[in-house]
Parts: structure tokens; C-alpha cells; sequence
């Protein structure tokens, strides 16, 4: 009897420490604060766009899917910008020139910030990124509501969370 307690109460602690670390993040959250540089060199914060429904992005010049996934955002920012969607786009790459080339060539005109530590990059540890693209939906509040949502699945979320 006494190791049926012990077994109930280890599956509570690892269910309760499962369902917290499946937690999705705020953007008021400091451990997944975000403040980098623009292509102007400024720096701009993630949280500073509370308020608003957001992409955050991760990508890089030399990602090709990032590439092909860039044409499609171009697009959609277009529909939605001036309802309260906003796009945070956080590169990558090492290399500030080619990601200055990528964005006049690709037509980007949303928010661009850069972490020049790569895949070193703090802000791509807080954010556990190990894949590119990868993206976050944000709503209004600064929650987290999706990870890498696509497609009609995209729009369709944005559109519901403007709403709101």
C-alpha cells in the first residue's frame, strides 16, 4: 500500500511538472524577453506590441523555407496590417548584409530585428528554437496561442483573434 502512494504521488509531481513546462509563454514574461536590434540599429522590444495580434517569426537569409514562407507572410501582412496584425521577425543570421539584402529582395515591410549570435543566440535558447522557420501567434494579451501555424489555419486564427 505504501509504494501505491508513493507511485500516485511521483505521478503527480511529474504530471504537475509535465503541464507546467507545456505552458505556453506571455511576451511580459522575462525569461522570453525579447529586445534586438532593427535594421535601422535601434532596438525594439516583442512586448512592446502588446495590444496587438503577432507573428513572432524566426528565420534567416540562408533558410530556404523561410524564404518561400516570407512571400506568403508579404501577403497576408498586406490584408491585415491595418486591423492590429503585426509581424515580429526575428533573424538569425550572422551575417547583417545578407539579411539586409534578404529583406528588400523578398519586399518585407513588417518589423525586423536581428540576433547576430545565430544559432549561439540567447533569444533562440529562451525561445527553443531548433528548427527555421518558427513561429509564434500572439494574442492581444501577449499570450501564446499557437506554434507554427500555417496556411488557412493562420489566417483563419488571426482573423478570430482580431476580433477579440
Amino acid at each position: 500500500m505504501k509504494t501505491q502512494k508513493q507511485l500516485f504521488f511521483l505521478f503527480l509531481v511529474l504530471l504537475s511538472a509535465f503541464s507546467h513546462a507545456q505552458q505556453l509563454p506571455n511576451i511580459a514574461d522575462p525569461r522570453v524577453h525579447i529586445k534586438l536590434p532593427t535594421v535601422k540599429g535601434d532596438s525594439l522590444t516583442l512586448s512592446s506590441f502588446k495590444g496587438k495580434v503577432i507573428l513572432l517569426d524566426f528565420w534567416a537569409s540562408w533558410c530556404g523555407p523561410c524564404r518561400v514562407a516570407n512571400r506568403k507572410l508579404v501577403k497576408l501582412y498586406e490584408k491585415y496590417k491595418k486591423q492590429g496584425f503585426e509581424i515580429f521577425s526575428v533573424s538569425l543570421d550572422e551575417d547583417k548584409k545578407d539579411w539586409q539584402r534578404a529583406i528588400v529582395k523578398d519586399k518585407i515591410t513588417w518589423v525586423q530585428v536581428i540576433d547576430p549570435r545565430g544559432w549561439n543566440a540567447q533569444t533562440a535558447t529562451n525561445w527553443n528554437i531548433y528548427q527555421l522557420p518558427t513561429s509564434y501567434l500572439i494574442n492581444k494579451k501577449g499570450d501564446v496561442v499557437s506554434i507554427d501555424p500555417e496556411g488557412k489555419e493562420l489566417e483563419d486564427s488571426i482573423k478570430e483573434l482580431l476580433k477579440e
